[in-house]
């Protein structure tokens, strides 16, 4: 049941910047009229719900250890419930389709999306699917298209994270044993996969040609993974029009040229910079290289990132990069903002930046602490 009420006393963040003015909700959606039932929030900040454009922290919920979780819709319920904690009323789930096998395989992929498939109409906040497809997986090729419309799939993710370097040598990569046993095969075995997949490597970008264009027919939304080069122009003919995790400017500032959107990692700002040695995220948007922030691994980063980042950007350009931002990239306009018409993804901050509640579509998905007393009172 979606709720109605107009919330007074709070500093609203429009996108012009904070102002201390009503806002309204009923039906579900933000009103520009007042709606009859007032709740004082003096005290907090009301701002556009967090748009999370990549997230794999959900994965923690799923599989917390091999054969722990057998009901992947009770993982997806609780995946929801940390992203609500964290203010996010939009979350893309990525999930892998990697030579790594085990949970990054076609068959954890396939029950994934499955879940999501059924819980769908069920969650307030919305998950979106992602597939994060390992470019020299080439027999996948064929039938992916048909593949993504039945798991209901319409953002794909192109990823290589073969170790060439190793293999160019003839090398074993150090992880490759622990790799074979979380893939269920033995060292050899993975070894073997390894060496086949860069060999293949030449096949690659002709593939990708072929199967990008039937994706962009399919309307599917596409993107490159820890770009690292400065050319950008194979990605740009293919149509893929999202940039995640550049790892060095150089590569954020070639997506830039071409037109595709930026998206960072938020825990890299939050810690100050990448854990492998890429590019600084904050330097990076204080270059005006960044369209959107994202939680990677951790799921409270965006809305800690963007009140870091306020000190020096501001915070409506801040928090535009957890919310009207990434909602922009993925064609969803119908939030990231507030205002009349659109809907009711909000979040409320308390003194100390800490969330005190979060609503999807004018439905709490979280409410503790004062707030909930104002709102219930």
């Amino acid at each position: 049941m979606s709720l109605a009420f107009d919330l007074v006393g709070a500093e609203v963040l429009f996108p012009g910047g904070l102002r201390q003015e009503r806002l309204s909700v009923a039906g579900g959606v933000l009103c520009a009229d007042p709606v009859g039932r007032a709740v004082d929030l003096s005290g907090f900040r009301v701002l556009p719900g967090i748009v999370d454009l990549h997230g794999d922290a959900f994965e923690r919920h799923l599989a917390p250890r091999r054969g722990a979780m057998t009901d992947m819709g009770e993982g997806l319920r609780a995946t929801e419930a940390e992203l609500a904690a964290n203010g996010i009323t939009t979350g893309v789930l990525a999930q892998f389709l990697s030579w790594e096998g085990g949970l990054r395989g076609g068959a954890h992929a396939e029950a994934v999306f499955a879940a999501l498939r059924s819980l769908r109409g069920e969650l307030a906040t919305t998950l979106i699917p992602q597939l994060r497809l390992e470019t020299h997986l080439l027999e996948e090729y064929a039938t992916l298209p048909e593949r993504l419309a039945e798991w209901g799939v319409g953002f794909v993710v192109f990823n290589d994270h073969l170790p060439h370097g190793h293999l160019a040598e003839g090398r074993r990569p150090p992880a490759l044993t622990g790799q074979a046993l979380k893939a269920g095969r033995s060292p050899e075995a993975h070894w073997a996969l390894l060496r086949d997949l860069h060999a293949r490597g030449p096949e690659v970008p002709g593939a990708l040609d072929g199967l990008c264009a039937r994706l962009a027919a399919q309307g599917v939304v596409m993107g490159s993974h820890d770009d690292h080069g400065s050319d950008r122009s194979n990605w740009a003919a293919r149509g893929v029009a999202i940039a995640e995790f550049p790892e060095t400017r150089a590569a954020a500032e070639a997506a830039r040229g071409h037109g595709a959107g930026v998206v960072l990692g938020s825990p890299n700002v939050v810690r100050g910079g990448s854990h492998k040695g890429n590019a600084s995220a904050r330097d990076l948007v204080t270059l005006g290289l960044c369209d959107a922030l994202a939680s990677d691994y951790h799921y409270p980063s965006p809305r800690r990132a963007a009140l870091l980042l306020a000190e020096e950007i501001g915070l409506a350009a801040a928090w535009a990069l957890v919310s009207s931002g990434p909602a922009q990239l993925l064609g969803l306009a119908d939030r990231g903002r507030l205002m009349p018409g659109l809907r009711a993804d909000l979040l409320v901050l308390d003194g100390a930046g800490r969330v005190a509640a979060t609503m999807a579509a004018g439905r709490f998905t979280y409410l503790a602490g004062e707030a909930a007393e104002r709102f219930l009172g």
